[in-house]
């Protein structure tokens, strides 16, 4: 299981009572952090009831606290610092099926600025990179358990972290969702192409010799194939 897909879920989840939603919106909205007081008194609600929903906020990453005094004072008599809540840095997206939009346009961001300043090809820098990436990702993950190859469902579970949704007939995996779904309909080629380099360098950062990735568009699945080498 996606532990930190579940965290994203669970943060989002945390929304959907009417009244943490309100309490969330309120925070968000002020230019600084505010107290529990302050929270219960511009939303009218009992100050028990404001700190338990900004917690719980708080718990699920929506809301960072901080500790202030907000007398300005410093020093012994000064008063223990305030407890303050202000809207987290953390950028919570939940998207089902899972997407990868934002990887796909670091990449695409990435290969244009080096174009700018090499003069080279996009399109092959975009390609380098996401094998790059991939290569990456599968590398972290072997020496993350200390191992010179992953076996086939370490090399699964991996996929499914990634969000492609990867079902197997003992031989060859498919990959039944694409992450990037909604670019590679409008511009088939430059993603699939992407996506190719990119599970090509998974498959190296692995170091799963057994696995080769090939393009196979097929109907409702990834147009990326994962098949054994020949």
């Amino acid at each position: 299981m996606d532990q930190a897909r579940d965290d994203r879920v669970a943060a989002v989840a945390a929304l959907e009572e009417p009244t943490r939603r309100r309490v969330y919106d309120h925070v968000a909205r002020q230019p600084e952090a505010v107290t529990r007081d302050e929270a219960a008194t511009a939303l009218g609600l009992p100050r028990t009831t404001a700190a338990f929903h900004l917690d719980r906020l708080a718990d699920a990453g929506l809301l960072d606290v901080v500790f202030e005094r907000r007398s300005g004072r410093s020093g012994p008599g000064a008063g223990r610092p305030a407890k303050l809540y202000r809207r987290s840095t953390r950028q919570v997206q939940v998207s089902i099926p899972e997407r990868q939009y934002e990887l796909a346009a670091g990449l695409l961001a990435a290969a244009l600025a080096d174009a700018d300043r090499t003069g080279q090809k996009p399109r092959s820098i975009l390609d380098r990179r996401a094998r790059q990436l991939g290569r990456r990702i599968g590398q972290a993950v072997r020496e993350g358990q200390n191992k010179g190859r992953v076996d086939l469902d370490t090399a699964l579970q991996v996929l499914e972290d990634q969000g492609f949704e990867p079902r197997t007939d003992g031989t060859s995996i498919y990959l039944g969702n694409c992450p990037f779904h909604t670019l590679a309909r409008q511009h088939q080629e430059l993603v699939c192409g992407m996506n190719l380099s990119l599970l090509t360098g998974l498959l190296d950062g692995l170091a799963t010799t057994e696995l080769r990735a090939r393009l196979n568009p097929t109907p409702d699945h990834c147009c990326v194939h994962l098949e054994p080498r020949r």
